[in-house]
């Protein structure tokens, strides 16, 4: 099942982020799924389907947003094992 959510973007936002409106979706997905893999509210199983790409991609780009890709502690690959 989705969900949809309507959110009012600002065009200076856009264009301070040098996105299309057609990508500005992509690109907030994106950036939420990236931190709240982050803070380990989400799995990155999870985070990876919120930004609608497959995990190893959205593993690839953590790097862009400045986020360790191997920061996993045992406990924590235990628990991506079981969520992935």
């Amino acid at each position: 099942m989705l969900n949809h959510l309507v959110v009012d973007i600002p065009s200076e936002t856009l264009l301070a982020l040098k996105v299309t409106p057609e990508r500005a979706s992509e690109t907030v997905l994106m950036a939420a799924a990236v931190k709240f893999y982050e803070l380990g509210r989400l799995s990155s199983g999870a985070a990876a389907r919120l930004a609608g790409v497959p995990r190893t991609v959205f593993l690839s780009r953590l790097a862009d947003y400045g986020v360790d890709t191997f920061r996993l502690t045992e406990a924590d690959l235990n628990r991506e094992t079981r969520l992935g």
